[in-house]
C-alpha cells in the first residue's frame, strides 16, 4: 500500500534511506518530495547524485549501468530517475524491477512521475510498493482545499486569519501551482504583518504590485520580448518605476545570492523557493556568470536613483535595456 502523507513525513524525518521511492501525482506536490527526499539523502551523507531523465529515447540499460557502477568516492549515491509521462514500458518495468530485486549497496533510485493516474499502475510499480516506498500525490478535495491552502500559507511564515485564508482559497480555486505562486507572493508583500480578509484584498487588488512578479519572471525565464512587452504595459498605464525597481532589485540579489552559493540546491532551499522557481533561477543563472549578475544588480541601483531624481537620465529606457539583458545576457553589450 503507498504510503499516507503522515508516514510520509515521519520517514522524512528518520534515518534510513529506503532502497528505492516512487513519488507520483501532481507535479507541485511531487517535485516538493523529491526535493525533500535529496535533502535527506544529503543529511544521510549520500554525497553523489546522477540524474536519469527516461523520456522516449531513453536506453534503460543506463539504469543497470549506472548500477551497477562504482561510486568515484566510495560514498553513497542517489539515482535521481525522473520518469516522463510516468509510464516504463517493457524495458523499463524490467529494469526497475531489477533494481528492486537486487538493489545495489549505498545506492537509492528515486523515481519522480508528474503524470499518474490508476491506469500507470503495472508489474514494477507493485515491486517498488513491495520492496521500497511508493507515495501517491493528490490534490487536496474541495473539502480539503482550504485547509491545505492555511497550512501552506504557514508553513511560508504567512500568518492569516481564518477568513483571509477562505478568501485566498476561493480565489486560486484549486489550482495548486496558482496558489503555491500566491502565496509566495504574500510572503513578499505581507512582511510581518498578519493578514485579515481585507488587508488580503488590498495586496491581491494590487494589479501592479503582481504585475511586476510577471515582469521580472518573464525576464529571469529568458523571454526577453513578454517581458518588454509588460514593462510596456507598465509604463503605458502610468505605474511608478519605483515600485518596480524595488522587486526587481530583490530579486537580483536573489539571484546574486543563488550564484555566489556552493551548492545551489541548499541555497534554494534556503531562499524557500517551491520547484518551479528553483528551476527558473538555476537556468537563469546557467545563461551568465555572478560577474553578470553583479552588474545587473549595479544598474539597477543606478535606475532606482534615476527614477528617484537623484542621476540623470531616462530611467525607463534603462529599465528596457536591464530587462533585455537579464532575458538575454549578451545583451549586456548594448548597455550604455
Amino acid at each position: 500500500m503507498p504510503m499516507s502523507p503522515g508516514q510520509w513525513q515521519k520517514h522524512l524525518a528518520g534515518d534510513r534511506m529506503a532502497p528505492v521511492y516512487l513519488l507520483a501525482g501532481e507535479e507541485l506536490l511531487v517535485l516538493e518530495a523529491a526535493d525533500a527526499v535529496r535533502a535527506m539523502a544529503r543529511r544521510l551523507g549520500y554525497n553523489e547524485r546522477e540524474v536519469l531523465e527516461a523520456d522516449s529515447r531513453f536506453d534503460w540499460d543506463d539504469l543497470a549501468r549506472s548500477s551497477a557502477g562504482l561510486s568515484l568516492f566510495a560514498t553513497q549515491r542517489l539515482l535521481d530517475l525522473r520518469l516522463a509521462g510516468g509510464r516504463a514500458g517493457k524495458d523499463g518495468s524490467s529494469a526497475i524491477s531489477e533494481f528492486v530485486a537486487n538493489p545495489p549497496p549505498d545506492t537509492t533510485l528515486l523515481i519522480t512521475a508528474t503524470e499518474w493516474s490508476a491506469k500507470h499502475e503495472a508489474v514494477w510499480t507493485k515491486n517498488v510498493d513491495a520492496g521500497g516506498i511508493q507515495v501517491v500525490f493528490n490534490a487536496p478535495r474541495p473539502n480539503e482545499w482550504t485547509q491545505w491552502v492555511g497550512a501552506r500559507l504557514t508553513s511560508r511564515g504567512v500568518k492569516a486569519s481564518p477568513d483571509a485564508v477562505a478568501m485566498l482559497a476561493e480565489r486560486v480555486e484549486g489550482n495548486l501551482l496558482a496558489a503555491a505562486q500566491e502565496i509566495d507572493k504574500l510572503v513578499v508583500l505581507a512582511g510581518d504583518q498578519r493578514l485579515d480578509a481585507a488587508t488580503l484584498e488590498g495586496l491581491v487588488a494590487d494589479s501592479a504590485r503582481f504585475d511586476a512578479f510577471k515582469l521580472t519572471d518573464a525576464a529571469f525565464a529568458g523571454e526577453g520580448g513578454r517581458a518588454l512587452r509588460i514593462l510596456a504595459g507598465l509604463h503605458s498605464e502610468g505605474d511608478e518605476l519605483i515600485a518596480l525597481m524595488g522587486w526587481l532589485v530583490n530579486q537580483l540579489q536573489l539571484a546574486l545570492r543563488l550564484a555566489n552559493a556552493r551548492d545551489f540546491a541548499a541555497q534554494a532551499k534556503v531562499e524557500r523557493l517551491w520547484p518551479a522557481r528553483e528551476q527558473l533561477f538555476r537556468k537563469a543563472l546557467r545563461r551568465a556568470p555572478r560577474e553578470h549578475w553583479l552588474s545587473c544588480l549595479a544598474r539597477a541601483a543606478r535606475i532606482d536613483r534615476m527614477a528617484k531624481g537623484r542621476e540623470q537620465g531616462n530611467p525607463w529606457l534603462e529599465a528596457e535595456r536591464l530587462i533585455a539583458a537579464i532575458a538575454e545576457p549578451r545583451a549586456a553589450a548594448a548597455f550604455g
